[in-house]
């Protein structure tokens, strides 16, 4: 971790979590691989996943704790912390192609059915998806969710930068309520769903890109209950406050998502099909 001196880059003393980070990375996704050859390797390839993912969840919780201790003892200095944020930026961009990818593959079949008459019929949605979700029932009450925690997030950052710590904890407790309510109605509109995982390429891309977004809509919450947890411990200050702006940037994200999502394959990609 850096040392308090005058300076405004950043200086690090060797720290072994990256490199445990690293290390477990490479054994988590080399138990994924083994599991794919049950009756060469049986029970390593799960004992190799676990060991991995139990090494990146340790990382995870001393590696930010690191960060955090740095940010308090005055290690962020404007320099650095403008090189975090261009970090932030570039990690969101990241999970914005993430998305790009599903979004291809949704806009490929539902566009040029005929390529896959085979499969789909030649028509979209799939002869096989004889009714799809009412986008104007449980979709829309999300849609309306996540739109609040985005003027919710809004009204925490404002009070925070006013120095209103008060409105700041309220505004992190209903963005986060409004999250953990998301991935409640998530999950009770999969169970409802008329339609299943796999089978055809609606309900493969349909769950692909519904879930990995509810999966970052759970991201988030956690992101935004730590600052929570942080906002009580009294480390947010006005001028210093890049953990919260990362998480509401973050939520943002998560935000514009769902409504391309919404539109897309909720609204658009279940047009003139029967609703369940």
């Amino acid at each position: 971790m850096a040392g308090n001196v005058n300076h405004d880059y950043h200086i690090l003393e060797p720290d072994i979590w990256p490199l445990v980070g690293s290390l477990s990375a490479l054994t988590f996704t080399s138990g994924m691989v083994l599991s794919w050859y049950p009756d060469l390797f049986g029970n390593m390839a799960a004992i190799v996943m676990w060991a991995g993912l139990a090494g990146l969840i340790a990382t995870f919780f001393m590696w930010f704790k690191n960060i955090v201790v740095e940010a308090q003892r005055g290690d962020h200095t404007p320099v650095v912390q403008l090189h975090m944020r261009y970090g932030m930026i570039l990690f969101i961009a990241s999970e914005v192609m993430f998305f790009v990818g599903w979004f291809w593959a949704w806009f490929d079949f539902s566009l040029f059915p005929s390529t896959l008459t085979d499969v789909i019929g030649g028509v979209w949605p799939p002869k096989a998806i004889e009714e799809v979700l009412d986008p104007f029932a449980l979709p829309l009450l999300n849609t309306l969710i996540l739109l609040c925690s985005g003027t919710t997030v809004t009204w925490a950052h404002h009070s925070l930068i006013h120095g209103d710590r008060k409105g700041l904890k309220q505004g992190l407790w209903a963005t986060i309520a409004l999250g953990v309510l998301f991935s409640f109605i998530q999950a009770y509109e999969y169970a409802v769903a008329p339609f299943a995982f796999g089978g055809n390429t609606y309900s493969s891309a349909f769950y692909m890109a519904t879930g990995f977004h509810g999966f970052h809509v759970i991201v988030g919450t956690i992101f935004l209950a730590v600052c929570l947890y942080r906002a009580y411990l009294g480390h947010f200050t006005p001028r210093q406050h890049f953990g919260f702006e990362a998480a509401a940037w973050y939520w943002h994200f998560v935000d514009v998502v769902w409504l391309f999502l919404f539109i897309a394959v909720y609204v658009w990609g279940g047009w003139g099909a029967e609703y369940h």
